[in-house]
């Protein structure tokens, strides 16, 4: 029996999306061999990408959707894209947060998760301009107090910029520019829309742009979290270039090549869930 039968819907439809992106489109006879499931279970999965936005169905297969630089998918469009390689990046990148620090935490799905491995680590200061980051914490001190226990020991203590709401539930603007230059952080972790060489960091919201350029301004150390498939991705503007990154965490799906180029320009690239003789691996000229 293949090992493919035994996929998630998750991650037949990452394989699926992966295939479009490097093959230009695909077949649905040619998936159902490699997958070794039904035609309706291909056409399902489709469906489900198709309603993502990320491909386009054509007779027989599909494509990819030619995506603007200034195309800014919702929040729930991106939640449901990458779920597994998200928890492993955040729980590799929650072991850079010590306890007692202050960090920030920008917005995106990736950030999202990775406040949720936040949660427990005491004594945190959290700034963060990303209405559900902080709602993650707030959920957590609310648990906490109906439970009985009131306000969790060491529980973290967040600040939420003002500003304005972006597709991605992110505050930008100058409310948010204003709050997040005058502070300092220990560790900024990032989620971004794009990333490549050329084009550094991108994103297609100008707004959320300027507001992350103070963010990476204001942070000894910047953390980039950002699964594979956003490696290549350019966004309408830059807002910091690839040397300004310290560590990049992603999955195992990134390529090689792209492992060889992000090595020359960062001191640390960090695969996580990638095992190697039984160990989570470790790359880049920092590991």
């Amino acid at each position: 029996m293949s090992d493919h039968q035994n996929l998630l819907a998750e991650q037949r439809r990452a394989l699926i999306l992966d295939e479009v992106r490097r093959r230009g489109g695909v077949r649905v006879n040619e998936l159902t061999r490699r997958l070794n499931v039904s035609d309706m279970t291909v056409r399902r999965d489709l469906d489900a990408l198709a309603r993502l936005g990320m491909v386009e169905k054509v007779h027989g297969g599909a494509v990819p959707v030619a995506e603007a630089s200034t195309y800014e998918p919702g929040f729930e469009a991106k939640a449901g894209l990458e779920t597994s390689a998200k928890e492993h990046i955040a729980q590799a990148a929650a072991a850079m947060a010590a306890p007692g620090t202050a960090i920030a935490v920008a917005g995106g799905t990736t950030a999202f998760a990775l406040a949720q491995q936040l949660v427990d680590v005491p004594d945190l200061t959290v700034v963060t301009n990303s209405v559900r980051v902080a709602d993650v914490f707030y959920t957590a001190q609310r648990a906490a107090a109906a439970g009985g226990s009131g306000a969790r020991p060491g529980a973290a203590t967040v600040v939420l910029t003002g500003g304005v709401r972006t597709p991605s539930d992110t505050l930008v603007g100058p409310v948010a520019d204003a709050a997040v230059r005058s502070l300092h952080f220990d560790v900024l972790f990032l989620g971004v829309h794009g990333i490549s060489v050329e084009a550094g960091l991108s994103t297609p919201n100008l707004a959320e742009a300027e507001t992350n350029r103070h963010f990476v301004r204001g942070a000894r150390r910047v953390v980039v979290v950002a699964d594979h498939t956003k490696w290549g991705t350019v966004g309408l503007r830059t807002f910091a270039a690839l040397d300004e990154v310290d560590t990049l965490v992603t999955d195992p799906g990134l390529p090689r090549r792209a492992r060889e180029e992000i090595a020359e320009y960062l001191p640390e690239l960090v695969v996580a869930g990638e095992r190697e003789d039984g160990a989570a691996a470790r790359d880049g000229a920092g590991a």
